[in-house]
């Protein structure tokens, strides 16, 4: 053990920002956020984080989301093609239907208008229009004539179950009826559409629209308002011209709802035709509905024919919506806008229907008979596989969330347990076969103890990877420093004993135990040293750093706290180069990822300018401008330069030239000594010494080489060494703290302090 030496601070320590104090004396325990439970656990789940131990889970999970979102998507086309097409082809089934029923219609009604002997009646009721205001024509029985064109038409009415007929003249005046009320009303508002067309010479059938004559209902009262239609034929005489029409009135609940009703898809698909007002012209399925919605009005006639507008509420009823609009304002349905404005079309995105439910749907419009005819069924019905899907895919996805939650937690719980396990063995002073005694250093990566092995109750230091910094990358450089330093045989390169982990997953590495000082505590204590010790040391070092540098190692970190002084087999003044954590492999295709690529890696300073500058292009002479540092910082007591920052620090290790030794020290040194300081110091890798034996030749040129011998070394250590019972030391107070053992730590975290 050593004594200290009278406190250097003021003169030691002139770079607080990049150095630590280097007192032996113990801190005092105090409690910082880093030491606090709170942040040793987050800082432990920082490194669960780390291990990437989630990343399959989430993986896991947006796969399944990417798969589903395609799966979905491929089915949802397909889907919505095959509806597509099957509301296409129902479609067109019935408007082909529909088309051939107009067509008998048609051709019925024609074959009445054509009839010899309807024809004569007509001609002779269009004779008495023409001579009602004349005294002198003859007398003519109208009754008599309008019977007759009953029994004329009464054949064919019975046959095709028509209910009634109208014959008017080319102004569209009724000259007979089967309603008598009618006879001789002039152009009636609900006829003059398809009246017009008949005159016209085009026979045709009209849209559904509310009767204006008496019409017996369900209950046998004759009524008006009742929903007919009429096919109309023109009437025409011997010359072929056209002087009147014939209009046959139909049922439209009996064949043309009947038609429409035929197409329905499942239990909501529903074909429906209406005119271009919108109003439906045919039945809806959902009668009962509409009238509990308030749609078509609750009594005993209610029908959902000529009561029921296309018209989009805004929302869907069914579910509890309720339109804020009054009807006449709201819009009509996408569907109806399209179809009335002559568009054939389909939509198997979704749209709202009359109901305000989203449909998908095919139309088209019949321009003919002033009519559009549309065929849908319900969004919810249409892709009921769809949902059957996107339910299975979210209770997958669930599923496998909740797994992912529960691995997480699992393996938090894990690693937690792992981290109190290895704790529990760090505590209980027993890893392996090694008894651990004392903590004695800490550095970046872990903490080291003095320890001995239980059978051959040899001294070791123990170095721990620290259980909070647990990671791949924190493993494979702590292996790393392991392997390194164990290829190394220089007696003044720290030895390796044994590498391994715990059961409970501790990894550590055993080394040689030095009881000695490091050459910053030694500066600190004892103030600048002879020449002749400087020389010692150096080559010492420069045997350690040589062999690593002809195995393509650079060690990178080349400061006093890094190399110790040890009195070792009776042999004083025994160097040990310690801490190979930040060795670069010349070749760097070996160290990929072991260390930070690009970032200052070092104790600012000893970095070369090359270090500095290009940290990527470092090689075994940055290692001798840091040797020179440290013979610059043994021999003057002083750093080479001093800075109050660190981008000052860093400059003037770029650019300024050292100042020369003696002129530090105010007194004479060995030109040999000082010039192989400053060649090491030299701003261009080429001008300092090539390898580091030729570094150490350089040093053995000098007058003091030799100087400092084993006499000198152990009179050093005799008189600083001291008892426990009995201090020696007659160069430092009593009131000194005792030096610290010390053996070898990384000293990474104290790199980055520094």
């Amino acid at each position: 053990m050593l004594e200290a030496a009278p406190s250097h601070s003021a003169a030691m320590n002139p770079l607080k920002l990049f150095r630590k104090s280097k007192s032996g004396s113990q801190h005092k325990p105090h409690m910082t956020f880093a030491g606090s439970r709170v942040a040793t656990s987050i800082s432990r789940a920082g490194a669960y984080m780390k291990q990437r131990l989630w990343i399959g889970p989430i993986v896991a999970v947006v796969a399944l989301t990417i798969i589903g979102f395609f799966v979905r998507s491929a089915i949802q086309r397909t889907m919505q093609a095959n509806i597509s097409s099957t509301l296409g082809t129902l479609l067109d089934t019935e408007i082909a239907m529909l088309e051939t029923w107009f067509e008998v219609q048609i051709s019925t009604a024609e074959s009445a208008a054509n009839d010899q002997g309807l024809r004569e009646v007509v001609y002779q009721l269009l004779a008495a229009a023409e001579e009602a205001g004349d005294a002198d024509a003859p007398a003519v029985d109208l009754d008599d004539m309008h019977r007759q064109v009953a029994r004329e038409l009464s054949p064919i009415m019975a046959s095709h179950e028509l209910e009634g007929f109208v014959i008017v003249d080319k102004q569209q005046t009724i000259i007979t009826s089967s309603s008598a009320d009618l006879i001789g009303r002039e152009e009636v508002p609900e006829f003059s559409e398809w009246l017009t067309k008949a005159l016209d010479g085009e026979s045709t059938v009209s849209p559904p629209f509310p009767s204006v004559r008496l019409v017996k209902d369900e209950g046998g009262r004759m009524i008006t308002g009742l929903p007919t239609m009429y096919v109309a034929a023109p009437i025409r005489d011997e010359s072929f011209q056209i002087v009147g029409a014939l209009g046959l009135s139909i049922r439209p609940d009996r064949d043309f709802t009947q038609i429409l009703s035929i197409a329905r898809i499942g239990e909501t698909g529903e074909t429906y035709a209406f005119n271009r007002d919108g109003v439906m012209v045919s039945h809806s399925r959902f009668t009962e509905d509409l009238i509990l919605l308030g749609l078509i009005p609750d009594n005993d006639q209610s029908t959902s024919m000529l009561s029921v507008q296309i018209r989009d509420p805004g929302g869907d009823m069914p579910a509890g919506y309720r339109p804020t609009a009054r009807l006449a304002q709201r819009p009509l349905t996408r569907m109806a806008q399209s179809a009335v404005a002559g568009h054939r079309g389909s939509d198997v995105d979704g749209y709202n229907d009359y109901r305000g439910v989203p449909v998908v749907g095919a139309w088209e419009w019949l321009d003919k008979y002033g009519i559009g005819v549309a065929s849908e069924v319900d969004v919810a019905e249409a892709y009921g596989t769809l949902a059957i899907l996107e339910w299975t895919f979210w209770f997958l996805f669930a599923l496998l969330a909740i797994c992912a939650i529960a691995i997480l937690v699992f393996t938090l719980i894990v690693s937690r347990m792992q981290h109190d396990a290895q704790v529990a063995a760090i505590e209980a002073k027993q890893l392996g076969q090694y008894q651990l005694e004392k903590q004695i250093g800490a550095g970046g990566m872990g903490v080291v103890y003095k320890a001995h092995h239980a059978m051959l109750r040899r001294q070791t230091a123990v170095k721990l990877l620290d259980v909070n910094k647990v990671n791949d990358a924190s493993i494979a450089r702590f292996e790393r420093e392991v392997q390194i330093t164990c290829s190394l045989e220089h007696p003044s390169t720290i030895a390796i004993y044994d590498y391994g982990r715990t059961p409970e997953g501790v990894f550590y590495y055993a080394m040689e135990y030095l009881d000695g000082i490091d050459l910053q505590q030694l500066v600190a204590r004892y103030g600048p040293q002879p020449e002749g010790r400087v020389i010692h040391i150096l080559q010492q070092v420069c045997g350690s750093l040589y062999e690593a540098h002809i195995k393509g190692l650079v060690h990178r970190d080349i400061k006093p706290a890094n190399i110790m002084l040890n009195r070792r087999g009776a042999q004083p003044d025994v160097v040990k180069v310690l801490d190979f954590g930040l060795v670069k492999a010349l070749d760097e295709a070996q160290a990929a990822g072991a260390t930070s690529s690009g970032g200052l890696t070092g104790t600012p300073l000893y970095m070369s300018p090359e270090a500095i500058q290009t940290p990527l292009g470092v090689d075994h002479r940055s290692d001798l401008y840091a040797v020179g540092a440290v013979g610059y910082f043994l021999l003057t007591g002083t750093p080479v330069f001093d800075a109050e920052n660190l981008v000052e620090l860093c400059r003037l290790h770029v650019d300024q030239v050292p100042e020369v030794p003696s002129q530090r020290l105010k007194r004479p040194v060995s030109p040999e000594l000082e010039n192989a300081l400053l060649a090491c110091l030299e701003k261009s890798r080429a001008k300092r010494p090539q390898t580091a034996r030729d570094l150490a030749q350089m040093l053995s040129r000098s007058p003091e080489a030799g100087k400092w011998n084993v006499d000198m070394a152990d009179e050093w250590w005799n008189r600083h060494e001291r008892s426990q019972a009995n201090p020696l030391s007659t160069t430092a107070p009593k009131t000194a703290s005792p030096v610290n053992e010390r053996t070898l730590i990384s000293n990474a975290k104290e790199a980055s302090d520094e």
